[in-house]
């Protein structure tokens, strides 16, 4: 992986160059929240932005979307046209949620739309800062070293260090190639070292996922969720927000005449109440405590058997979301006994 150096005056002039390569997108500001918007103007990009309400995942699983259109006797597969785009900014534990969205989605049966929109979109990653909600240090997806095409880490007060990750990463620093610099010497590492040790200093939210799956197993019964289950309101935010939740819902919307209509795909939650219905009325999971059992089984046990890492990236989001205040690092810790300190 190569390492280059860009000077902070000169990245909304970069910023500006890779419009020739597609759509530029990155974080903005929205009141006292951010979220990613087309970049028309590049210096309204928030580069000092926390977490964004809705993580990047909205460019390859769209809330909703057609997925082809029918009628009595043919059916016409209706892909999106996707523009080549540039998405700026995203945040260490958001490129670990695509790469995790790109197991769910690209690994044994690739998912075409999925797929088409991936290969569309430059990932340009961006260092920041934790607050007081961030876990990222907790899930080990605090830093990266794959998963994006270049990666702006803060060096000192003037520069970038800039990380070429991929050979379209090459490109696009050729679109500019004056700007960045190779010249990087033993100062620069300090400086890069002394960031790190200032990111790390900064997490106060933590928790010890040694052993998850186990406990979860062992778990099953454990009056923690019906506990939880009395606080939640089975609204779904959590998996809305979530970078790497992906359970969608499939349904055919018709015309008035029933001979023609579209088949949609949504966001759906296991959260939600019908989530779990099928034909004839049953419903698996009814109760609350079973819906919020699976939902953290899946992230705290499935996933780690599955991939080896837990599906938790440790943003944070489910904290700013949930109304009566249930998160990933609760759960880890009613679930070891542990003393819940939020």
């Amino acid at each position: 992986m190569k390492a280059l150096k860009l000077k902070k005056e000169d990245l909304y002039t970069y910023l500006e160059s890779l419009k020739s390569y597609g759509e530029l997108w990155g974080p903005v500001s929205r009141g006292e929240h951010y979220s990613y918007a087309k970049l028309a103007n590049v210096r309204d990009v928030a580069l000092q932005a926390l977490r964004t309400i809705i993580p990047p995942k909205k460019f390859f699983v769209p809330p909703r979307f057609n997925m082809f259109r029918y009628s009595e006797d043919q059916y016409t597969e209706t892909f999106e046209d996707v523009k080549p785009r540039v998405l700026f900014g995203i945040h260490p534990c958001d490129i670990h949620g695509l790469m995790i969205l790109d197991e769910l989605f690209l690994d044994r049966f690739p998912d075409p739309y999925y797929k088409k929109r991936r290969e569309a979109t430059a990932i340009l990653g961006l260092s920041c800062i934790p607050d007081d909600k961030c876990m990222a240090r907790s899930t080990n997806t605090h830093a990266i070293e794959e998963g994006f095409d270049l990666a702006f880490n803060e060096l000192g007060a003037d520069d970038y260090l800039v990380w070429v990750g991929s050979s379209l990463g090459d490109d696009l620093v050729r679109l500019n190639l004056d700007l960045f610099s190779q010249e990087i010497d033993t100062e620069d590492l300090q400086k890069y070292l002394a960031w790190r040790r200032k990111r790390d200093s900064r997490y106060k939210l933590t928790f010890d996922r040694t052993g998850m799956p186990n406990i979860m197993e062992l778990s099953w019964d454990s009056p923690l969720w019906d506990e939880l289950a009395e606080r939640c309101l089975s609204c779904g935010a959590c998996s809305m927000v979530c970078p790497t939740c992906g359970c969608y819902n499939v349904r055919d919307v018709s015309d008035l005449s029933l001979t023609s209509g579209v088949r949609e795909r949504r966001w759906d939650s296991c959260m939600n109440k019908e989530y779990a219905l099928v034909a004839g009325g049953h419903n698996f999971r009814e109760a609350r405590a079973e819906r919020l059992k699976l939902y953290y089984t899946h992230k705290l046990k499935a996933f780690i058997t599955e991939y080896g890492r837990p599906s938790c990236v440790g943003c944070g989001r489910c904290i700013d979301a949930c109304p009566v205040s249930i998160n990933v690092a609760e759960v880890i810790r009613g679930l070891k006994g542990q003393e819940v300190k939020l």
